[in-house]
């Protein structure tokens, strides 16, 4: 294994299960650091913003800066204000993905047929309060013009002993229901997430190592903007799933504690 100039970390899975840190995380980050090289991590999770990642990390034992913790719902807010700063969004979501939206001044409301504007996007993500309601919510935007966007297309969640539904039920659910298609994701695979990244470590694409637990996401985003991947086997992929798929990571490691450091 090479050593690079910059490390993107996924969390859960990658570095932590839970509330639990995976062992050996917190030596790999120590010794990169050590070593002057660029860290940074990154989530398509949109249920926590930034800064509860940043604290969560540093209550596991890795100190973190929140500029260096990069999610969905920070990059969407960030697209939107650069691209669509007019834009009023209906978003399925839960106050983390909000609070992003606030930070980066983007409108929405949370019951359009109460808005006298006309809603521009469907913002779905993560929601642990997904129900009735909020589908028909989607269809009758959707009625009258708006589009669907999307934080993250992840089809489940590693937690500690299992998985849970993600952002892909609640797209599955819309999309089925509306008969559009979803235009734009904008957490892993996404250039949008890799450029931002790459932007706050300065360093070159090939100088860069993706380390992540689920191909279709980490993996994919690597190989296609040309970063070295580094496949664990800790969160939800292993060693048989990752034999068997074409998406093919440059390393795959049974954790992150295997990672070359010096």
């Amino acid at each position: 294994m090479h050593l690079y100039d910059g490390y993107i970390f996924d969390l859960d899975g990658t570095i932590y299960l839970g509330e639990r840190l995976l062992p050996g995380a917190d030596r790999v980050i120590s010794e990169l650091r050590a070593a002057g090289k660029g860290v940074m991590f990154l989530s398509n999770k949109p249920i926590e913003t930034r800064y509860d990642y940043a604290a969560k990390l540093t209550r596991l034992g890795i100190p973190t800066d929140v500029s260096r913790v990069i999610n969905s719902s920070f990059v969407l807010g960030q697209y939107l204000r650069s691209h669509r700063p007019d834009c009023l969004c209906y978003v399925m979501g839960e106050q983390a993905l909000l609070n992003d939206l606030d930070e980066a001044g983007v409108s929405y409301t949370l019951e359009p047929e109460n808005c006298d504007y006309q809603v521009d996007y469907v913002v779905m993500a993560f929601d642990r309060t997904f129900d009735y309601q909020k589908l028909n919510r989607a269809l009758q935007c959707v009625r009258r013009g708006a589009r669907l966007i999307a934080t993250n297309g992840d089809r489940t969640c590693p937690l500690e002993g299992g998985e849970i539904p993600d952002a892909g039920g609640v797209i599955g659910a819309v999309e089925g229901t509306t008969g559009k298609k979803v235009e734009l994701i904008v957490g892993k695979p996404s250039p949008i997430t890799v450029e931002v990244a790459l932007s706050v470590l300065k360093v070159a694409p090939e100088r860069c190592l993706m380390v992540g637990d689920r191909i279709e996401t980490d993996i994919l985003m690597g190989n296609q903007f040309g970063l070295a991947t580094a496949l664990v086997l800790t969160g939800v992929t292993d060693r048989k799933m990752a034999e068997a798929s074409e998406i093919v990571p440059d390393y795959i490691l049974e954790s992150v504690a295997d990672l070359r450091t010096r």
